[in-house]
């Protein structure tokens, strides 16, 4: 039996962000994944780095990571294709307005760089956005990176600095300091951390329900689009737990293609496009900019994020969820994995080699669970 400090169960790119900060700070580390490493949510996700302020700690969180993600930036390959493009939140009309105003409130008590627009302004900074819109708000440190080469960074980093990789047998169980796969191999591990995403079964009382989502890429426009482009209204699209729900997401690529979405659906499992779905999302983007009607797509794809009732991940030891004290979690990370990848690392590994971390890191411990009604998937 191979024998680790701990076994990572999930490469995609909070887990193999996770290996690299174990392995950096000296702790033996296997990785284990079933499928091509970053081929799930990782692959699916549009690469958004966005400073959220949906709820304090969530605020705190993204804007952490985002920090960090910055800090990353001088090794990060050009495979990665982290641009500083910016969001532009976008306000409909005088109402959204004062949202706008308020979210500048809370970015400026925080610290975060933020800027709000007239409707002359916007409309510059935008051209193709449709004409009548009452403003909007400008975070020009936010970025976009493209997460397959991202997660790739974090295993090679992760591998280079020791961490054993075992790709293409799927964890069958972990539990009691085990890891056992299906091709029979056994891994012991004084901590497992599962990195799972949406997947529950290694521990059925994960608080995770799976949101399928959908994204569009066309084909390339350089020019088109300058920013991240998102509705006001996209955090109450996000934080439904009821209803199916779409809202305009709208990303620039480095290659001059457009990356459109977004969905979100509960319920459904099943990994083929949903027509109606696709095409309720993009008449949403259309109708914030008109101009993507005459856009060539090249093709669709679905996903799925792995969420939380309270809509923050599960960071730490699974106590409160499972009386092993040998399994720890990093999940439930919802459409934030890619933003949140480098904070949720570094504050497990704090926790691991008890180190003090940056931000509290209470807020995002699954022990919370033991507290609250949670419903399971």
């Amino acid at each position: 039996m191979k024998s680790f400090d701990v076994v990572i169960v999930g490469a995609g790119i909070v887990g193999s962000a996770c290996a690299g900060e174990c392995a950096q700070a000296g702790l033996r580390v296997g990785l284990v994944e079933g499928n091509t490493p970053a081929s799930g949510a990782t692959a699916a996700g549009m690469g958004h780095l966005v400073v959220m302020d949906d709820s304090p700690v969530q605020l705190a969180l993204t804007q952490y990571s985002r920090s960090l993600w910055r800090q990353l930036l001088p090794q990060l390959p050009s495979a990665v294709e982290y641009e500083s493009r910016g969001t532009l939140w976008v306000a409909a009309d005088d109402e959204e307005m004062v949202e706008v105003h308020a979210k500048r409130a809370k970015y400026a008590a925080a610290g975060v760089v933020s800027e709000v627009l007239n409707a002359s302004q916007l409309a510059a900074e935008e051209p193709n956005l449709r004409a009548g819109f009452a403003g909007g708000l400008l975070v020009p440190d936010d970025a976009v990176i493209y997460p397959p080469a991202a997660a790739t960074f974090f295993l090679q980093q992760a591998q280079a600095l020791g961490a054993t990789c075992m790709f293409g047998s799927d964890a069958i169980s972990a539990s009691d300091g085990e890891v056992r796969l299906a091709d029979g191999t056994r891994l012991h591990g004084d901590r497992i951390v599962l990195a799972t995403g949406a997947s529950t079964t290694l521990l059925p009382s994960l608080p995770i329900k799976s949101r399928k989502g959908h994204l569009v890429i066309t084909d390339r426009y350089p020019g088109f689009l300058h920013h991240q482009v998102v509705e006001l209204g996209y955090l109450k699209s996000a934080h439904s737990h009821q209803a199916d729900s779409v809202a305009c997401n709208i990303q620039p690529r480095r290659t001059g293609q457009i990356l459109i979405g977004s969905s979100r659906q509960y319920d459904n499992l099943h990994p083929a496009v949903d027509a109606y779905m696709l095409e309720s999302m993009l008449q949403r983007a259309r109708f914030y900019m008109p101009g993507l009607a005459k856009l060539s797509a090249l093709r669709a794809w679905t996903g799925f994020r792995a969420s939380t009732p309270d809509n923050l991940p599960l960071i730490g030891p699974a106590a409160g969820l499972s009386e092993d004290e040998s399994l720890w979690l990093a999940v439930g990370f919802e459409g934030l994995g890619i933003t949140n990848a480098p904070a949720a690392a570094l504050l497990l590994t704090d926790q691991m080699v008890q180190r003090t971390s940056a931000i509290d890191r209470a807020p995002y411990l699954p022990q919370r669970t033991a507290d609250q009604e949670y419903s399971h998937a």
